[in-house]
């Protein structure tokens, strides 16, 4: 005979309950505890219900919009005539001492904007002629000159803008709102994604996932033509009715699972499936801007049917006006290395501008002429910002800016953001912060902030530790909010 099996036929029930690391009161207890060790998992409560926020909020709504691959602040926002002056001469050895480029090489010279700036609104703020509509709305925006971040690559930027980590695995910005707040419409997702320029972000879907949060409050992504979202038409020969015995048998089943199991995962599950049956109505209705009348859509310049940013700004308008939470705009093509004329600050910059100033600042006009803009957040930026050299990569006589850590611009309006400000100051060719730095986590606490959550309290157990959006960082920025 097998000796291990020998050994193992000699004990008893009396002996591994005796030896049991646990012990019988430990099995007895959890047994007792049943589901309630996962928490409250009951089916007939939402995960996206309304919850309280920590203190009185002064917004309810986000939309954010990121120009993916960053625009060069030194040609639209931060002006400094410095540069001009000193175009083409060889850049400061201070700025090469222990940097790092993404692809620059050697000794760079100093790049002017070959665009013209003035002062407009009340803030006597600068603003690039590549933006003449967002001059006409810049007393409602507060403009930051002195954001930094830690990363000057772009998908870990982009994560440690959207999840508080460079690294992958963790909570976006959206999902983290929504694990909160919950949402305020029950028929259609709490956060949404919009992505036009005909690619996703560098970072991937990481950048609207849940991590490790319940993938009930993971983006939902929608298009502009075609199905809004994929696989949700019911499938050929199944009509509504049938499709909804089939969710209810699928749900018995789930419930019967959580019952069992109490695993809170499964209370996810049975809310995915009964939101997305609601959404088979919701969507559809409120992604149809042909609805719009004639003038709102010339003031966006949005066309019915076309995939672009116009029609993704007037879509965030609808959404949060029907209570979506957290509405995440991405548009791709701003990563202006001047390899050549697609990627240049004299064509590609122009063009990217052309297709977005108009309906960004109609966004901020109808969200005001509608009294939405008091709860509603705009956000825009990129993840960093762009070097005062010419990055000339292999000899190219483009114009570009290369990647830039150190210094950035991004504005916010509406939600009790400061309004006609401009916060922050950098050096006198836009290289180092000379005034007021603000780092990427300093954002998250005060966006937060505005939405009523403390970004101490805001935070999930996950293997031990509790998580946060701004990890162990940050601090609310009062110079951002008045």
């Amino acid at each position: 005979m097998d000796p291990i099996r020998e050994h193992m036929e000699g004990i008893t029930r009396r002996h591994f309950l005796g030896q049991c690391k646990v012990g019988i009161g430990g099995i007895a207890l959890s047994a007792l505890l049943g589901r309630d060790a996962f928490g409250s998992t009951s089916a007939e409560e939402s995960p996206l219900a309304i919850k309280p926020p920590h203190f009185s909020a002064k917004a309810k709504n986000v939309i954010y919009l990121h120009m993916a691959g960053s625009p060069p602040q030194l040609d639209l926002f931060d002006y400094k005539p410095k540069l001009n002056e000193l175009n083409g001469e060889l850049c400061p050895e201070s700025f090469l001492e222990k940097e790092r480029f993404a692809f620059i090489k050697g000794h760079p010279k100093i790049l002017g904007s070959p665009h013209e700036f003035n002062q407009y609104g009340k803030s006597g703020a600068w603003v690039s002629n590549l933006l003449p509509h967002f001059q006409e709305v810049v007393d409602d925006a507060c403009i930051v000159k002195s954001m930094f971040t830690d990363q000057f690559n772009h998908a870990p930027a982009q994560l440690l803008l959207y999840t508080g980590s460079p690294r992958l695995g963790r909570p976006s910005m959206g999902s983290w709102i929504t694990y909160g707040l919950g949402t305020e419409n029950q028929d259609l997702p709490g956060f949404v994604v919009l992505v036009s320029g005909n690619k996703t972000p560098s970072a991937g879907k990481s950048v609207w996932g849940t991590g490790f949060l319940p993938t009930v409050y993971q983006g939902v992504q929608c298009r502009t033509s075609g199905d809004p979202v994929l696989y949700l038409s019911d499938p050929d020969g199944m009509d509504r009715s049938a499709r909804r015995r089939t969710l209810d048998a699928i749900k018995d089943l789930n419930e019967i699972q959580l019952e069992r199991e109490g695993d809170p995962e499964t209370l996810t599950r049975i809310s995915q499936y009964e939101l997305a049956y609601r959404m088979q109505m919701s969507v559809p209705e409120v992604m149809d801007i042909s609805k719009e009348p004639s003038e709102m859509l010339d003031l966006y310049g949005a066309e019915p049917g076309a995939t672009s940013f116009a029609n993704n700004c007037l879509l965030a308008r609808r959404l949060v006006e029907q209570g979506v939470r957290f509405v995440q705009l991405f548009d791709w093509g701003w990563d202006t290395h001047g390899t050549s004329p697609n990627d240049d600050i004299v064509t590609q910059l122009p063009k990217k501008c052309g297709l977005t100033d108009r309906p960004m600042a109609a966004l901020i006009k109808d969200l005001k002429q509608r009294g939405l803009l008091d709860e509603t957040i705009v956000v825009w930026s990129g993840e960093f910002g762009r070097t005062a050299m010419n990055e000339e990569r292999n000899g190219s006589t483009f114009l570009g800016r290369d990647h830039h850590p150190h210094c950035y611009t991004m504005w916010m309006a509406g939600g009790g953001f400061k309004r006609g400000a401009v916060v922050g100051e950098t050096d006198e060719l836009g290289y180092h912060i000379a005034e007021t730095p603000i780092h990427v986590h300093d954002f998250q606490a005060t966006l937060l902030n505005q939405l009523g959550l403390d970004h101490e309290r805001l935070t999930y157990r996950f293997q031990g530790r509790d998580y946060r959006l701004t990890d162990v960082f940050g601090e609310v920025r009062p110079e951002l909010v008045g």
